[in-house]
């Protein structure tokens, strides 16, 4: 969101939530504790960090980050999902996984987050990193047989990043679009910031790495222009998703039809064992699926041949059903009916 709000010029004031103290008030205003929340300057609180975009996108004309043509609005939608979702498996892995990291967020979010609690420091870092693996690294299908593929979703995307971004500045031309604000999720806060996927970035991946520094320093009066079209280098990435995040996406949706917590995957030939459901997932793929049947001709015919040519129509459609919540996220960004991930539930 901070990314979000620089590139269209919003100000705002950054605050830390603290623990507990944050999650009852999250609950208690919107229904769930999740980060980051947004709290307008009416006293509305705001959570979500998709549905605030498209929110704030209505809200404030000059400058949109979502663009008008049909065909670029799904890629973006479709983008800022893949990194929003899925590239979160690869960021909590190196966040987690290593000591190096473990121990160096450990201290940095007790330190921020839960100063409060009249605990010692090495105790609650010590339970905030079997927490975090229990919940988002080992305990979401990333067991021993799943970190190189894991690992390797990682060296495959700064692969296609760095082609992109050694041709243009931002993935869509010579402006930010939703997709950038979507890829700087997982790599402003976790690959530029975490010491493991950061030595990585900086040695495999300086085009990229510019990128996000770029993106950080964008101003709307900057200007720029958006290409026309899809540009082909977009492709390797469309690919990905086929091959890989739409099938999880459905792999998700049995195990929640089935009332299952956790279920096994073997995702473009990674064993994922104990993943954890995720209701919120179904109504991102719901929610994909809504956006291409909006679309009016010619677009949608065009749109589909080109998810078609990379494999991602097929699974996109796979399943004929989808377990939503009635009225599942309704209330966002102002309420949401369920988390990200299926933890500590």
């Amino acid at each position: 969101m901070e990314n979000y709000f620089r590139v269209r010029g919003v100000p705002y004031t950054q605050e830390t939530m603290y623990f507990p103290e944050s999650v009852k008030q999250n609950i208690a205003n919107l229904g769930v504790a999740q980060m980051p929340t947004v709290q307008l300057g009416d006293g509305r609180w705001m959570t979500d960090t998709t549905a605030m975009i498209q929110w704030f996108e209505t809200q404030i004309p000059e400058h949109r980050i979502i663009p008008d043509d049909p065909a670029q609005r799904f890629l973006c939608l479709l983008l800022e999902d893949y990194a929003d979702e899925w590239l979160w498996r690869p960021a909590m892995h190196y966040r987690w996984y290593y000591p190096k990291g473990a121990y160096l967020l450990s201290r940095h979010l007790v330190d921020e987050l839960v100063r409060n609690l009249p605990a010692p420091k090495a105790l609650l870092r010590w339970n905030l990193r079997r927490r975090q693996r229990g919940g988002y690294t080992a305990g979401d299908g990333v067991g021993p047989e799943a970190v190189a593929g894991t690992e390797a979703i990682y060296g495959r995307t700064l692969e296609q990043l760095e082609h992109i971004f050694s041709q243009r500045d931002f993935l869509l031309g010579s402006k930010p679009s939703l997709a950038d604000i979507g890829f700087s999720g997982p790599f402003f806060r976790h690959f530029a910031f975490d010491p493991i996927p950061l030595e990585i970035l900086r040695q495999q991946a300086p085009a990229t790495l510019a990128w996000v520094a770029r993106l950080w320093a964008y101003a709307p009066s900057k200007g720029g222009e958006w290409v026309e079209g899809i540009p082909n280098d977009i492709g390797p990435i469309l690919d990905e998703i086929g091959r890989a995040y739409l099938p999880y996406l459905n792999a998700n949706v049995d195990a929640v039809a089935a009332g299952k917590k956790t279920f096994d995957a073997t995702i473009d030939n990674v064993p994922y064992r104990g993943a954890r459901y995720s209701r919120y997932r179904v109504w991102c793929l719901a929610q994909l699926r809504a956006e291409l049947e909006a679309m009016a001709a010619p677009a949608r015919p065009q749109v589909e041949e080109l998810l078609n040519r990379h494999g991602c129509l097929d699974p996109l459609y796979a399943r004929s059903e989808l377990p939503l919540l009635p009225d599942q996220e309704a209330g966002l960004p102002f309420n949401g009916s369920t988390k990200m991930v299926g933890v500590n539930e």
